[in-house]
């Protein structure tokens, strides 16, 4: 969806082209921008004139199931149309050279590597994506567990989990009752598919400001412009040890590189080359799974409806977060969602209305590489002054970070040097914090957690005022399209 369209084409064949995509967006799975990959072949099929007969040919290809079969109380209806996206760890077909040059070994978990919920405007001129991490704290309904055949009262997991308890009924019924958004369409795609997708396309042009290495997935990337094929893309957007903004920094790429992926596909010949399309279509769907409902007639609906789209029009956020450590007993670490914010954006959607806004020019701030919203802080009063934690905690708090508002003393009252502690992981928050803090001083902890304590020190006198490299507009920080492909 975010794909800044060519210029030589402003009529139809663009509009599909990026149209098509987010239907798609579910198959392009391999995290966040990785799975709209295959959704992409149906909207631009559609859209593009390709024309009935060449569609129904093209969607025997696709697996059909039925995750909505006897489901119950569920949402009403808003306007718009929403699709469930989800894409899983399945690796079946991935060749053992494949698996070991990706780092893709191991055995899969049967789970949702991938969610996301898509909002098509009644008036087919928006798209919202909505990232929903795969660790947030979910409390699926009572259910019969696919693996044990035995019913299951209502218990938490992480939303990744409904799926390999109850597959695609029990992922939509879950996402229905954390969001109040009914789901429409359900789209699924797994590793393969997305790694066909890619190199089918012939790759995707993706942009670094820094380089990006992870020993987890073997991602090795220098600073700059980079052509990734089906592999190495499938390395990029599962990426989540390059650095301590791990999920969060994940979603982030899998937002740019799906709108490198939409401008790579929109931009180029192949969706104007029926013959060519057809191949590349034909690939895509091979490994995409999808509800009964949405079949030719909605793809050819959904594609003479979006022409005109653009990239501009679409727009990606994630679940505000509340507590992004939230420890549950016999769960481990979850994301619980911030109550109000979420309930707002979801609110948004059910209503048809825009999650971002138009971008004010803002004051001068110090540009950094992780939003402070991103950061937990703990303040602590290092010195005898009286009241200076409580001072810093709301300063840091004015400035948009995320303090726990609750001051504590420290151990040491005479410290000379105001001090960040961190755990190296999140050595880029740590960096980022300390730019609103002149003079202050890092200190790494291993074993600390996501969580960075801020020591105030004699040297203490002012936060100053940071912004994030990553665009970030409105109460969800919701981002335009064309705001975070490659230039």
């Amino acid at each position: 969806m975010p794909t800044p369209h060519r210029s030589p084409r402003p009529p139809r064949p663009r509009a599909a082209p990026t149209q098509r995509r987010q239907p798609r967006k579910p198959g392009e799975k391999p995290r966040w921008g990785t799975r709209m990959a295959t959704g992409l072949s149906v909207l631009v099929l559609g859209a593009g004139g390709i024309g009935h007969a060449v569609l129904t040919n093209l969607e025997t290809g696709i697996d059909r199931i039925d995750p909505f079969k006897d489901m119950k109380n569920r949402p009403a209806g808003g306007h718009g149309m929403n699709l469930l996206l989800v894409g899983t760890d399945g690796r079946d077909k991935i060749t053992q050279d494949e698996k070991e040059k990706y780092r893709l070994g191991g055995a899969p978990c049967h789970c949702t590597d991938t969610i996301m919920l898509v909002h098509l405007s009644a008036d087919k001129e928006r798209a919202s994506v909505v990232s929903l991490p795969r660790d947030s704290y979910a409390e699926i309904p009572e259910h019969l567990d696919q693996n044990t055949g035995e019913e299951r009262a209502a218990h938490p997991v992480k939303l990744n989990a409904a799926y390999a308890e109850g597959g695609p009924n029990l992922t939509v019924r879950t996402v229905e009752h954390m969001t109040g958004v009914k789901v429409d369409h359900y789209l699924e795609v797994d590793f393969t598919g997305f790694m066909t997708t890619v190199d089918a396309l012939g790759g995707v042009q993706i942009c670094t400001a820094r380089p990006m290495k992870d020993s987890y997935t073997g991602l090795d990337l220098a600073a700059g412009p980079h052509k990734l094929g089906g592999g190495q893309a499938l390395q990029y957007v599962r990426s989540r040890h390059i650095d301590g903004a791990a999920d969060l920094g994940r979603m982030q790429r899998q937002q740019k590189f799906l709108a490198s992926l939409i401008k790579q596909a929109t931009s180029s010949g192949v969706l104007l080359n029926p013959v060519q399309f057809r191949e590349v279509a034909s690939t895509m769907l091979k490994s995409v799974r999808a509800d009964k409902g949405f079949g030719t007639q909605q793809m050819l609906d959904l594609g003479e409806a979006m022409r005109g789209f653009s990239a501009a029009s679409s727009e990606f956020a994630s679940v505000p977060m509340g507590d992004v450590a939230y420890q549950v007993k016999g769960v481990g670490s979850t994301v619980k969602w911030d109550p109000t914010k979420s309930k707002q954006l979801f609110q948004a959607l059910r209503e048809d209305k825009p999650l971002a806004v138009k971008r004010h020019k803002q004051a001068s701030a110090k540009q950094v590489d992780v939003p402070p919203q991103q950061i937990r802080i703990q303040v602590y009063n290092g010195t005898p002054t009286d009241g200076l934690g409580g001072r810093i905690d709301r300063a840091l708090h004015a400035t948009g970070f995320d303090t726990t508002r609750s001051p504590l003393n420290a151990e040491q009252r005479d410290l000379k040097h105001t001090l960040v502690v961190y755990d190296p992981r999140w050595d880029r928050s740590a960096k980022s914090l300390a730019a609103a803090l002149p003079g202050a001083e890092l200190k790494a902890v291993k074993g600390q957690g996501p969580t960075l304590k801020v020591i105030a020190g004699a040297d203490y006198a002012k936060v100053e005022r940071v912004r994030a490299e990553e665009p970030d507009s409105g109460r969800f920080g919701a981002v335009k399209g064309d705001e975070v492909a490659c230039p």
